[in-house]
Formats: structure tokens, sequence, C-alpha cells
């Protein structure tokens, strides 16, 4: 019978039954009862009651029971330590045992106790195993050292046992060698400046001698300890390479790849003049193009540590150009991967190959791959000059096929090259212009302008053709709106009399009409240069542009020297340096290659930052805007940030799961929205300051705001109101705009929103939804717009909210995911409402209850705030707080100083208690502290921002 009927038990009072078996004389009995102790702990009960009688079972001969017992141990020990010390006896004596194994285990669970008080019983068994017959016990004696270092360094340092470790780098045993190394490593990473792993040839030839010996962890632990290695010269990085590479040829990838690692790094030294540089160059390919053949997962990773080498060493692909053509059942990360590299592969001599699979790519089905196969055949014409007129007949036919995403990004991809070469391609306009009318991204209209503005006096109808997108000038996204500036510029240089009026007509959308700053200055710098200095205008305006270069995404040379010391890591799939994702106290150290030696090419300019400056040091390197995984990886999936800042007091979120809950999706499947760049809308935040007028807008308009009761300035009674704030831009939902604000009146919460249509088409059968919150807000009533929205209409709506929905954790708390449909598509945003809307008015506690409570609650659930600044004496805080809510219980004057006692209620049932103390009397700013209580302390944080609002507002 298996082992899974221990896990099968429905029995009351199981604790006592496995106590007394526990204590049984029968030696199977017992060992039945520690199996069942050990099921009840993996699932999750809590046996440990059970302690000393699981303790006195340690005294047996019987490794699979002391096994068991050892296993309690670990978890429970850190719970129980005082127990625990009843264990150090057994674990002396069973680090003498005549069996390898049960002092092995016996040591290496010595190591797995986190407890303080043991560490000091351990140093003594801890010696005797390090210098054990048995190389079983000493490679296990290794790593404990780095165990018992990670719970007390000075100890370990104190009794010698670093010195031990060094010694035995030169083990007789590899395994022995592989383990020390290992924990000698992971000591230095967490002291950089202590120099542990102090390497010489001798050492060295140590290491390589053990690594064809060792099992894979430990020749990955010996290669990533040799990449750290600098050899004196050539001679020694060209012995280390030869003994190194027979690991290219191992079935696990992580070897290979720190094998990898190893030889990247010392080829530096070696000059590229060599036969056997040439050599290595052959044997690297292989095990790469190997590494491909595995789970997309791996292939994946391969592929990212791939695109280093060959931004590095293109080289050694060079001819392998076959193993990166995409299969059809590929994951699209690994497609797009796989793309990436071709084109950095891309010469002369294969691109009539690379084209003509690039060609097939543009007739899939997958959007993304698609574009990225657009793009690429643009990005080929640019790297490779012979190409380029095979490379534009071939957009030319795609552009033929009438795909609107095909036409849009081929547009934008001609615009480079004719940025590439000039006054070569130039009959293709025609073509180009057919296709106006499709054009609906703002980066293939702001590349059909600019080529419409540049060779405007090659296009007969170029000023229809730019007024014909002025008609819609407002609705279009900035990108669009400055290059259209810029085009009808120019085209008024190139043709004055025919474009007088249409010059005149952009000058004035783009300086008076706009409230982008951008556009307003580039306005008037154009119409002042016009107005004053007609020749200067054209010798700025149509200046000779630079020619672009051939890739603009390549990693900037220092962090591709750093990236290629970490080939194998997680930096290497980010491209990014440990410090960039890293936290914490450990140091992480900056990583760079070998100087290189005088005969071998040098390809970084002296100027080059060191490897170690600071990632905003570095010159920035501009990534291709199609790199859809690359953007993946930089995405923020965090909340919006607004509101202010949390402060520093703030009680840890997550230390009461508060809500529970798993996420769900907002609407079945998860919308593509969660996540990405349209819940990073700007949104409403607790303490959002009012937009500032717009300018050009009529001034009737703050007249307006002034008496609009929504605005919480001119409300009569309830809580604060923040004013709106615009929660989804037009640019963001094909138009729409949505802004926004909660309120909270007589005991109902509502969400008054204001939906403007800034599209060309009317919009209808708008309907909203929520995510689970973390207290269940959800709308009371449908969305209800009752007449279609027309262009340029706006509608204010207030939409009841009731606190019954479904309810999660969100993070922050008061994060609200919304879905908005309407008759064009189905957007998403995400805010932040004020925590006083949920602030409900039966929230005042009497005294004694205030008092009972206040005493109840542990001071650790205590948060204290700081409130700078605050314009309002006692009566007024306290009448103000009032009004949202938050009631005064008491009121008292200690040393001079007012104090209120406060208390307040939310939907949920969850009582907040406050301290509140005040300088009275003072007219003038003065700061207040402010003392929480709450059993749920996680709430203590949001609170603290409602009475900053509300104080200040």
């Amino acid at each position: 019978m298996t082992d899974s009927k221990y896990f099968t038990t429905t029995k009351k009072g199981e604790i006592f039954e496995l106590k007394a078996e526990l204590n049984s004389d029968k030696k199977e009995k017992k060992k039945e009862a520690v199996k069942k102790v050990i099921a009840s702990m993996t699932v999750g009960k809590d046996v440990s009651a059970l302690f000393p009688d699981v303790v006195n079972c340690m005294q047996t001969d019987n490794l699979e029971l002391k096994k068991l017992v050892y296993l309690y141990l670990m978890n429970y020990a850190k719970s129980q330590p005082d127990m625990a010390i009843m264990a150090v006896n057994t674990f002396v004596k069973d680090c003498e045992d005549p069996n390898p194994l049960i002092r092995a285990l016996a040591v290496r669970t010595m190591g797995c106790i986190r407890v303080d008080k043991i560490t000091e019983y351990l140093c003594e068994p801890l010696r005797k195993c390090l210098k054990d017959e048995d190389p079983y016990v000493r490679k296990t004696a290794a790593v404990c050292v780095a165990k018992l270092h990670d719970i007390n360094a000075q100890l370990v340092e104190d009794q010698g046992f670093l010195d031990t470790l060094k010694d035995l780098i030169s083990d007789s045993n590899p395994m022995v060698v592989a383990n020390a190394v290992a924990a000698l490593s992971e000591i230095a990473e967490s002291h950089p400046s202590s120099n542990l792993l102090d390497l010489n040839p001798q050492s060295i030839n140590k290491l390589l001698t053990a690594l064809n010996e060792c099992t894979e962890w430990g020749q990955i632990f010996i290669l990533d300890c040799l990449a750290n290695y600098m050899p004196k010269d050539d001679r020694e990085a060209q012995s280390i390479c030869e003994r190194v590479t027979p690991r290219l040829s191992h079935a696990n990838s992580a070897v290979v790849l720190s094998a990898v690692k190893v030889l990247m790094k010392f080829m530096e030294m070696l000059s590229k003049d060599l036969d056997y540089y040439a050599t290595l160059l052959k044997k690297l390919a292989p095990p790469l193009v190997t590494l491909l053949s595995a789970e997309p997962e791996l292939q994946y990773v391969a592929l990212r540590n791939i695109n280093l080498i060959v931004q590095k060493r293109p080289e050694i692909l060079k001819h392998e150009m076959k193993v990166f053509f995409v299969k059809y059942n590929d994951p699209i990360y690994v497609k797009l991967e796989k793309l990436d590299i071709m084109i950095r592969l891309a010469s002369q001599a294969n691109i009539a190959q690379v084209l003509a699979e690039l060609k097939e790519y543009a007739t899939e089905v997958d959007v993304d791959f698609v574009r990225k196969a657009v793009r690429a055949i643009g990005r080929c014409a640019i790297k490779v000059e012979q190409s380029a007129e095979r490379c534009v007949s071939t957009l030319l036919d795609l552009i033929q096929t009438k795909v609107n995403y095909v036409v849009q990004e081929a547009i934008v991809v001609i615009k480079d090259i004719f940025r590439k070469y000039p006054n070569k391609y130039e009959s293709v306009i025609a073509t180009l212009c057919e296709n106006l009318d499709s054009l609906d991204e703002p980066e293939a209209r702001a590349a059909m302008i600019w080529i419409v503005g540049e060779y405007a006096e090659r296009i007969d109808n170029a000023d229809e053709l730019l007024e014909s997108f002025l008609e819609g000038f407002h609705d279009e996204s900035t990108q669009v709106q400055l290059q259209l500036l810029t085009a009808i510029v120019k085209l008024f240089l190139k043709k004055p009399t025919e474009t007088q009026e249409l010059v005149q007509q952009v000058l004035s959308l783009a300086t008076q009409d706009s409230d982008n700053p951008d556009l307003r200055d580039r306005g008037y710098i154009y119409w002042r240069l016009l107005s004053t200095d007609p020749v200067a205008a054209k010798e700025v305006v149509l200046a000779e542009k630079p020619l672009i270069s051939e890739e603009t995404d390549l990693i900037e040379p220092t962090l591709l020297d750093e990236l290629i010391c970490y080939i194998g890591t997680l930096a290497s799939v980010y491209h990014k340096p440990p410090n960039a994702f890293v936290e914490g106290g450990r140091g992480v150290v900056h990583k760079s290659l070998p100087p290189r030696t005088a005969s071998s090419e040098s390809t970084e300019s002296p100027e080059t930052a060191p490897a170690g400056a600071p990632a905003g040091d570095q010159p920035d390197v501009i990534p291709a805007q199609g790199d859809l995984l690359g953007d993946l990886l930089n995405l923020d999936l965090g909340p919006p940030v607004s509101g202010p800042p949390l402060a520093a007091s703030s009680v840890q979120m997550g230390a009461v799961d508060l809500l529970g809950g798993g996420l769900d999706s907002l609407m079945g499947d998860e919308p593509e929205g969660i996540g990405d760049s349209n819940f990073g809308a700007p949104s409403a935040s607790v303490a959002a300051a009012p937009a500032p007028a717009r300018l050009g807008a009529p001034i009737s308009s703050g007249l307006s705001d002034l008496f609009d009761l929504t605005s919480g300035v001119g409300t009569l009674s309830g809580s604060y109101v923040a004013p709106k704030a615009v929660w989804l831009p037009a640019m963001k939902a094909k138009g729409l705009e949505i802004s926004g604000t909660f309120t909270r009146q007589v005991g109902s919460i509502s969400m008054d929103l204001q939906l403007t249509n800034k599209a060309l088409q009317v919009m209808t059968d708008f309907a909203i939804q929520f995510n689970r919150n973390s207290f269940g807000l959800a709308p009371a009533a449908p969305l209800q717009v009752h007449a279609p929205l027309s262009p340029n209409q706006t509608v204010e709506i207030s939409l009841p909210l009731n606190t019954v929905g479904s309810v999660m954790k969100m993070e922050p708390l008061n994060n609200l995911q919304v879905a908005v449909k309407n008759n064009i598509d189905v957007f998403y945003f995400s805010t932040l409402y004020p925590l006083h809307v949920l602030f409900v008015e039966d929230g005042k506690m009497d005294r004694q209850m205030f008092l009972a409570t206040w005493k109840d609650i542990a001071n650790e659930n205590e948060a204290q705030f700081q409130i700078r600044d605050c314009p309002l004496n006692t009566e007024a805080a306290s009448n103000k707080l009032q009004s949202s809510n938050i009631f005064t219980v008491a009121k008292r004057n200690v040393e001079g100083q007012d104090m209120l006692y406060q208390s307040l209620k939310l939907t949920n049932g969850i009582w907040v208690l406050a301290e509140l103390r005040i300088q009275p009397g003072n007219p003038s700013f003065t700061d207040l502290e402010l003392s929480l209580k709450c059993r749920a302390p996680e709430v203590s944080q949001h609170v603290h921002q409602a009475y900053e609002t509300i104080l200040k507002n």
C-alpha cells in the first residue's frame, strides 16, 4: 500500500492518539505515527504540540525514521526554540555515528535549523564533519557553513570555518570541491568586499580537474567561479578555454550556457589572428544551435542569450541563419525573438534567403508577428544597402494586399528607407498616397504626413492631402499634430503662394486652440521664424537631414559587456543588469569583461562609461517600437500612481489578508487592457489637484465650475468631494474621454462621471462594470446615457454605487479597475477612490466603548502620521471631519495641546480609532500629529490620506 493512506484520516482527537502511538514500544508503530505527523504537517495542520514526543523518537538506528524526525525538526524548531535545544545532544551524537549517511544527515539538519540559541552548539560537530574521512559528509558540511554564515556571520569567521572551506577547494573529491566553491561564492556574494575566492593559477588548475568529474550542479558552480577569474595573460586564458570547451557538449543547458559565458569572457584576451580563436568560434556555434531544439521556454531563454552573443560576436552564428527561421508551431514570444536575431545576422550573403522568409511571415495570421516581420524587412533594407531595392519592392507587394495593419507598418518603414537613401525610391510615393484613407494608427499617419511634407514638390495635390488631415486636427494624437504642423510649414516654404491660408490655419490651431505645450511652442517658433526671416526658416525647416544609422536597437556597449558576464542568469533574459531588478541589502557587484589585448579590435571608444557606471549615466539606445517582448518586460504592472506618497511609518500591506481572494477577470476572459498601458491612465487620487484652466477656454467656464456642486466647492453638506480628474484619455479610448470623481451624500455613494466624445462618430450603448475590489464597490444601477453622444458633446452622469459586490484585496487597497463599453469597443482603466466615501454615518462610538477598544487593539497595530501645514484650528478641524463622518468622541487639553479622540467606521464594518493632536488657537498653518489604531492595520495608511485630503481642502 502507498503512503497516501496517511493523508486520508478524518478521525477526531488525532493529536491525542498520535501522542500515544509516538510513545509506543513497537518500532513499527512509532514509524507509522511519525509518518502520520509528517503527513498532517504537509497538509498544513499544526502538530507542534507533539514536539517533545517526536524528538524522543530521534534515538533510533532506523535511518528512515531519523530522516522523518529531522524533517519535523526543521519545520518546527523556529516556533519552539527552547524545545529544539533538547535535540542538540542527539545531533552531536549523530555527528559521530559510524554511518556516514547519518553523520551527513545530522549536519545538514543542523544547518537548516535557523535558531540562534542552537548555532553555538553546532560549531564543534560542524568542525569535525568538515574534516570527516567520508567525502559525502564533507560536501554536506561545506554547504552547512554557508547556511550558518547567513544566520551568524561573525560566529563563522571567529571559528575559522572560512579558512577550512578554502582548504576544501584542494580536496581530492570533486563534489567536495564543487560544494566548497558554491558555499564560498554564496558568502562572497553577500560580502562583496571580503575577497574570499582568492583564486590563483594553482587553485584554478584544481577546479578544472574537478570539473570533469562533478555532477551538473557542481560543474555550474565551478564554471561560474571560473568566470570571475582574471587570467594573467592570453596563454593562461587559452589554456582555461581549452579545458572548458568539452563542457559545451553537456546535456544540461545550464552547464552549456555557463561554459559559453566563460569562453565569451576569456576570448576577449585572445588575439583574433590566432588559429585557436577561429577554432573556438566554430566550436561555439553547434551547442547554441542545439539549445534551440529544447522546449519553447528553454528556447526563449537560449534566444535571449544568443541575442547578446550575436551583438557581441556575430561571426559565431553567421552561417547558422536557417535555425532561426520560424516554425509554424513556435509560440509568439519565440517567433519575435527569432525574428530579432535573423535581422542581426542578415548580411549580403544571406539577404535573399531572409527576405523570402520575411515575405512569407508577412502573410501569417498573428497580427503582432506580421507587424514585426514587415518592420524587419525595412530594417534589412537599412542594414544591407545592396538589398534595399528588393526590400522596397517586397514592401510594395505587401501594400498591394490592402491588409490594413500591413499597409500601415509598411508606410512606417518606408519613411525610414527614404531617410537612409534619399532621392532613390521616391517613385513609390504615388502608391503610398493611394492608401491614405485606410491609415488609422498615429505612427502610420505621422509617417505618411512626413512623406507628403518632405516630398511636397513632387506631389501635385500635397496641399489637399495635408488639408484632409487638418480637418480633425484636435482628435489626432500629439505625434500626428506635431508632424502635421511641420509638414504644412515645409509645404508653405516650397509652395508659398498656394498654401498661405493653410499655414495660417495650422499655426492658429497649434498656438491658440491647443493646450499641448510642445505643440504650442513649436507653433510659435515657426510663426516667428516665418514672420521675421523666411530665409532662416527655410534653412532650419528644410535643412539637410542626417542619414539614420543601421541598427538603432543595439544594447549600449558597456552594458552589453556587463550582460555577457551574466550569461545564463536572469539578467541575460531581461537584458538588464541585476541592480535594475534585484532589491535588498545584498550588494550587486558590477562585472566587466577583461581588457582586450592589443591585437584584438576595439569596438569601444575610450569615452564610454565604465562598466560600473549607473544605468542612468549610460547613453540611451532607442529600442525598436515593435519590440513587444522588450516592452513586456518593462511593463509596470502596478496600479496608477497618484495621490500623496505613502508615509514612512505606514504599516506593511499584506500583514493580514484582510480581504482575501484571487484575481478574477473583469468580464469572463482576461481582457488585454488589464495590466496594459490602459491601466496606467491618470486616475482620480484622494488628493488630486484641480486641473489648470485650459488656455483659450472661455472665462465663463471658471464661473460655472465655481457653482458646480459636484466639484465639492459649493457643497453645503456631506463629505469632501475631490475635483474631477481625467481617468481615461480620449487617445486611449478611440475618442471617448472619461473624467470623474466619487461623492458621498446622505449615506449613498456615487461615481460622478463626465463623458466626452472626441471622435468623429456617434457613441451609443454605454455600459459599465467593476472588477472585484477591496470593499465590494459595484454599480447599483446601469450606466444610463439617455441620448446618443454626438461628436464633441459632453454628458454628466451620476452613477449610484453600493458595497455588496464581490470582494478581493487590491494593491493598493483603494484601487478600482473599471470596464466601460460602448458601440465602438470595450475600454479599461483603473482609478483610486478616496477612502472617506466609505466612512458610514453611524461611526460614532461612545466613550467607554472607545476606551475599551483602544486598549484592546494591540500596540503594533498603531500607526503614527504627521499632517503638515494644516490651516484649521481645533473647532474647525473637528467640524470639517464630522461632515465626512469622522466623529469626535472626546476632547481634552494636555500640556497646552488639544487632543481629539475620534472614531470612524467603514462600509465593511471595520472600525478605526484616532487621536489627533492640535496646537490650539493658532490661526497660521500648523502641523498635526495623528495616531490611528485598527484591527486591520493596512487600512491606516489610506485613512491618513483621507484626513490629509479633508483637512487641507
